[in-house]
């Protein structure tokens, strides 16, 4: 056999509509070496290749999910807000949250008249009730029967989806014949759950100006969280579906287009995260970009990854003229040498060598009235950074924010 494959899995066991399921799949080939690379088709691998295959559950459990909870079952409707919940307190929180937002909005308390009619919601959660009623106490030791929704390695979950459970099933294939070569691994998920809303950020307006003078611009930062320091160890009380990378993704990337800055300071961006996703959809919202990763890689998946520093600009405004990247590894070395003995630059390059780094761009204004400035250019520099993030080193902390300042 050419192919076996030797780990199927996916990182996450709660599908949500509108999330791509991207499976880690790890094939050995016929002289023992491993991949995780995708082995197709079109590029068969000693006249054999790995099939995909993504089904549907034939039964669907028909149920209304909590609007904050959504992997629970709602048993509360709030008929003021349209929401569901899975508890009181669940329901009481929501209160206070929706009318806090809705106080700080300047938004009134909808009325009767405002509201949509939540007949349809009631309706349909007395049918699902019913025919929860109905099911008969061994129906679950059944065997569902299963629908093919789809021969990709990757699937975006659909809203058809919901209620059902998805299997993905993967098998090595004879390229001539199309015969299966081993049993296949299937991998099943939860039932499927509709996209959550993230809760909205009351931020405060320190100013408010509806007619920006000439010659002003904005400027964004945001810490998006790395995948690779995203895991249920730091994030225990987080539910693993909701520290997936490709269910948090959509929310950051809604999220700081709407924003519409014209310059926009991202951290943490995952180098390959930037590659695969942020430089490509950001560049359909107008931006250009530059990346700096850090100068320490680690191997996650499969793959040497390490998040870095990036900075997009709005190309209608802004040009780039020059790039610098700042390496306070090599800012340490350069500051050990000037130190006497050993044991002191051993001690010294142990505290400072923290593999963080700096990312600085100049860029030219492009959307000014050149008379005003009489032929002159108008440059800006923005300096992006992601310091050393333990508390317990704050002279390291301290040191970098100067050495970034003294480099100016």
């Amino acid at each position: 056999m050419s192919l076996t494959v030797t780990r199927a899995t996916l990182n996450t066991d709660t599908p949500i509509v509108g999330v791509e399921l991207a499976p880690y799949i790890v094939t050995r080939k016929s002289d023992g070496t491993s991949t995780t690379e995708d082995i197709g088709k079109e590029n068969a691998h000693e006249g054999s290749y790995v099939r995909y295959r993504w089904f549907r559950s034939g039964k669907k459990t028909k149920m209304n999910v909590c609007s904050v909870h959504p992997a629970e079952q709602a048993t509360l409707l709030n008929i003021a807000t349209r929401t569901y919940h899975c508890d009181s307190e669940c329901f009481k929180h929501a209160w206070r949250e929706w009318n806090r937002n809705r106080i700080a909005n300047g938004e009134p308390f909808p009325t009767k008249a405002d509201r949509a009619s939540p007949k349809d919601d009631v309706e349909g959660w007395k049918a699902a009730k019913a025919e929860r009623a109905e099911d008969k106490p061994d129906e679950k030791k059944r065997v569902e029967p299963w629908i093919e929704v789809c021969q990709t390695r990757n699937y975006t979950v659909s809203a058809d989806d919901v209620g059902h459970v998805l299997k993905l099933e993967v098998v090595p294939v004879d390229a001539k014949s199309g015969n299966e070569q081993a049993q296949p691994q299937n991998v099943i998920t939860g039932r499927v759950i509709p996209a959550p809303e993230p809760p909205r950020r009351n931020l405060v307006k320190i100013s408010h100006n509806s007619t920006p003078e000439p010659r002003t611009f904005t400027v964004a930062t945001y810490n998006v969280l790395a995948d690779l320091y995203c895991n249920s160890d730091m994030y225990g009380y987080v539910p693993d579906w909701a520290l997936a990378w490709a269910y948090r993704r959509q929310n950051i990337l809604k999220e700081i287009v709407n924003y519409n800055a014209d310059i926009l300071c991202l951290q943490e961006v995952q180098s390959d995260h930037y590659e695969d996703f942020f430089q490509g959809e950001m560049a359909k919202y107008g931006y250009a970009s530059v990346y700096k990763k850090k100068t320490a890689q680690v191997f996650s998946e499969g793959k040497f990854v390490i998040d870095g520093c990036a900075i997009f600009f709005k190309k209608d405004k802004f040009a780039l003229i020059k790039k610098y990247e700042v390496e306070f590894n090599k800012a340490a070395l350069s500051l050990v040498e000037s130190l006497g003995g050993a044991t002191q630059k051993k001690d010294a390059l142990n505290r400072l060598m923290k593999d963080n780094i700096a990312l600085i761009v100049v860029l030219e204004a492009l959307d000014v009235d050149q008379q005003l400035l009489q032929g002159k250019r108008q440059l800006l520099c923005v300096a992006n950074t992601h310091i050393h993030a333990n508390t317990e080193h704050n002279d390291v902390k301290l040191w970098q924010g100067h050495t970034l300042v003294k480099g100016f």
